[in-house]
């Protein structure tokens, strides 16, 4: 298999934004967390053995608990989660899931699907570990993410150099990943995106941004050579030609890409067979039949 991702560096890069952490800095992650927690909470359920997986920090499973809906999690990083006891923390790569198949009835995957090398053998894992009836809740950047740094980065570099190295992350899109939940044998998957467009005052500032969230490349193929202050200077300009508002701050869109499945039990509802309906559509929605010309 090839590895898009370097996730040894995905580990220096996540333990230097741990290390360095700046308050405000997390608003992703916590933007995320909230609203995977409100998604929880109208669920007519209690999940006594939830688990955490490759978030990176502990507040989806901070506020998911604060629900009432959950006791208290396991954490699969390959980081160690601050905060969390070392017995409720297992190590791995983001490739791997080592939970013993059946063992959890609630799995929360936060803003990390997007830097596994295999991701439908992840979620392959993720059914395996759920019991029948588990619940998945996953959330991952989605296409167009940091979409105008691609571009205003891809355009300064062609321009200054004749040609252009990849520096953002390619991003999945929402209907890849809900045939992946498919794929993978999750029952009644659904797939929803939720577009926040964050503003900053220039380029520089959402570069500050990125690092400190530990989201900047780790491709394996990216370039080793260091990239030029006169590149950065004319992206940034790039940037703020093409993407600003009337007032001079420019947009930068993070779409999360929310996802949920259950694994396969007897007794969740079942699509009808085709041609089982008792009514028609044209009397449901009181308009005249139409015949199809010969």
């Amino acid at each position: 298999m090839d590895r898009l991702f370097d996730h040894t560096l995905l580990r220096q890069r996540r333990l230097r934004a741990l290390a360095g952490f700046e308050p405000g800095t997390d608003f992703l992650v916590r933007r995320v967390a909230e609203d995977m927690a409100e998604r929880l909470s109208v669920v007519e359920r209690q999940f006594d053995h939830p688990v955490l997986v490759h978030a990176g920090l502990p507040l989806a499973a901070t506020m998911m608990k604060a629900t009432g809906k959950t006791a208290d999690f396991t954490y699969v990083d390959m980081c160690g989660i601050p905060g969390v006891e070392p017995d409720r923390q297992v190590f791995a790569e983001p490739d791997l899931v080592p939970l013993e198949p059946g063992t959890a009835d609630l799995i929360v995957s936060p803003l990390a699907l997007h830097v596994t090398n295999d991701t439908p053998g992840v979620l392959v894992q993720l059914r395996h570990a759920l019991k029948p009836d588990g619940l998945l809740l996953a959330a991952t950047p989605g296409a167009g993410t940091l979409g105008e740094l691609r571009e205003s980065l891809l355009a300064a570099e062609s321009e200054l150099t004749g040609g252009a190295n990849t520096r953002v992350h390619p991003f999945a899109d929402i209907r890849d990943y809900g045939a992946l939940l498919q794929r993978a044998g999750f029952a009644l998957p659904v797939a929803d995106i939720d577009d926040i467009v964050v503003r900053y005052p220039d380029m520089f500032a959402l570069l500050k941004d990125v690092r400190a969230m530990g989201m900047t490349s780790i491709l394996t193929d990216r370039s080793r050579k260091p990239a030029s202050k006169s590149l950065f200077l004319r992206a940034a300009q790039i940037y703020a030609e093409r993407f600003s508002d009337p007032d001079g701050r420019i947009r930068a869109s993070f779409p999360v890409v929310h996802l949920s499945g259950w694994a396969p039990h007897e007794n969740q509802q079942k699509p009808l067979k085709p041609g089982s309906a008792k009514a028609r559509l044209a009397d449901a929605l009181k308009t005249p039949e139409q015949k199809l010309p010969r």
